[in-house]
């Protein structure tokens, strides 16, 4: 590769993520007229501080709970989440890259490639608990090979610090703890950190902070494992077994596209001959070059878990839970080409980046701008949820001139009342104590609560009709959607239960 100096690479690498990290916040900010899905849901749960949700553990909605009072408020303090953890993320893969001998072009070269990957792009507005885990598997990956290297206790007590927020994140992170304790096990070299304090250090450090969710989780009987227990569907057929992990294997090598993209632009022609050609350097070949070793274990290893667990269970995993899998991606193959050839061009590839980046915040524009103009279906991000706050509180203040302390009903319309009411009542959600054991139901009786439910029926659905038997709505109301578009209004049902009045549960 024909590099730059080395300053100029830095340089580059702080204004590529800096640009491009505010126009991804900022696009969402200006744009959207109401946040994602998993956004609101976030919100809503942050509201009451717990050690768990319904979902997930705590640490997403803890940060949008956060993110509100700091913006005053807003919404739009989730958009820049989602950018602090890439850019925490971009931080990480960089100096990883320049730990396992990468020069600062390939590591500029690494970190616009991994940048493009469509789970750094597209859904980035949607600030969720795969997006939160991307810079945790990222550190715990540099700490992890830090710690390998040099020993240092500080490096093995962040490792044990970002293991415990993984899975304060998401569960899914014990699938990479899992990963570096086999790879401790199974590497000679990397065995010999095992008679030393460091290893026991992290696990103990990961262990105690960890502990406060897993006695929330005792007391809730396991609330959030016998959740996605009884949502999840097993393999309906034989067929399952192989559809699932091909389904994800073939969704994760579509989210890599653009990076592969980004490497051919950067080898262009003449490269791309020049790497079918060459032979590897056996030096520093996979298999005898620990540092490659490492790369490819921590990408592939994952994953290949995933697929096996599918395949024998019949269990689908969402596309979306390899978000934080392919961290190591663009490192992994900047390694693997630079053993095979030198023939580069820098400034090609990061075009191709550049290129890609726009691309994809042009999707974005459209979504919120041009979208509503030829989409039959109302979507998410211009749903009416502010108006919503508004009406449903005023009606809840006619009827008992007190403030709205809880909502309940069904979860897209309560959790737009829990956002962007003027009170911030809390989400009794389900109406039911046992999803939503943060919720005191003597304090609901002493206060109060709305039921919310949306559709032209006049009375509930579902759990709410059980609770509810023969009730009809106290009122309703048709809201237009935040759309330039010829959708049906929004119509928001309600039932006004003042306090002493909700039925025994």
């Amino acid at each position: 590769m024909t590099e730059r100096p080395v300053a100029s690479a830095s340089r580059t690498a702080v204004f590529y993520v800096a640009i491009f990290s505010l126009l991804w916040a900022m696009l969402p900010t200006l744009l959207f007229p109401n946040p994602p899905l998993d956004v609101v849901e976030g919100f809503a749960w942050g509201r009451d501080l717990a050690l768990g949700y319904t979902k997930h553990p705590p640490l997403q909605a803890w940060l949008l709970e956060a993110s509100f009072h700091v913006t005053g408020g807003h919404a739009f303090g989730a958009y820049w989440l989602s950018q602090i953890c890439f850019v925490l993320a971009y931080v990480f893969i960089w100096s990883l890259g320049r730990d396992v001998g990468l020069s600062r072009p390939q590591s500029l070269l690494a970190l616009v490639a991994t940048s493009c990957s469509f789970y750094f792009t597209l859904p980035a507005p949607e600030f969720n608990p795969n997006i939160l885990q991307i810079p945790v598997w990222a550190g715990m990956l540099l700490f992890f090979h830090r710690a390998l290297r040099r020993g240092a206790l500080t490096d093995w007590l962040i490792l044990g610090l970002l293991a415990a927020a993984g899975l304060y994140a998401k569960y899914f992170a014990a699938l990479l703890i899992g990963s570096i304790g086999l790879y401790a096990l199974v590497f000679a070299d990397a065995r010999r950190c095992l008679k030393t304090p460091g290893p026991y250090v992290a696990m103990a450090t990961g262990a105690i902070l960890f502990i406060p969710h897993v006695y929330w989780l005792l007391e809730t009987d396991w609330l959030t494992f016998t959740y996605a227990a009884d949502r999840s569907m097993p393999a309906e057929t034989w067929l399952d077994h192989l559809l699932y992990p091909a389904n994800f294997l073939a969704g994760q090598i579509g989210s890599l596209a653009p990076v592969l993209l980004v490497l051919a632009a950067g080898l262009g022609l003449s490269g791309l001959r020049a790497l079918l050609r060459a032979r590897p350097n056996l030096v520093a070949a996979p298999g005898t070059q620990p540092d490659l070793r490492f790369m490819l274990w921590f990408t592939l290893a994952p994953l290949a878990v995933v697929l096996l667990v599918s395949g024998v269970t019949g269990r689908e995993f969402k596309q979306m839970w390899g978000a934080s899998m392919f961290t190591l991606i663009g490192i992994v193959l900047v390694q693997l080409v630079a053993n095979r050839t030198a023939v580069w061009s820098l400034r090609r590839a990061l075009g191709a980046a550049v290129a890609i980046q726009l691309l994809f915040l042009g999707v974005v524009t459209a979504q919120a701008l041009v979208e509503p103009m030829f989409k039959s279906k109302p979507t998410r991000i211009h749903f009416p949820g502010d108006a919503l706050a508004r009406v449903v509180t005023d009606a809840w203040r006619q009827a008992t001139d007190l403030p709205l302390a809880y909502v309940a009903g069904d979860m897209w319309p309560a959790a737009h009342a829990t956002l962007f009411s003027p009170d911030r009542p809390s989400l009794f959600t389900d109406h039911t104590a046992a999803v939503a054991p943060w919720i005191d139901p003597q304090d609901v009786q002493t206060r109060g609560v709305l039921v919310l439910w949306t559709g032209d029926s006049e009375v509930p659905t579902g759990t709410l009709a059980e609770i509810y038997p023969n009730r009809i709505r106290d009122g309703f109301a048709d809201i237009p959607y935040a759309a330039p578009a010829e959708w049906p209004p929004l119509r928001v049902n309600w039932i006004i239960v003042p306090p002493g009045q909700m039925p025994e549960l």
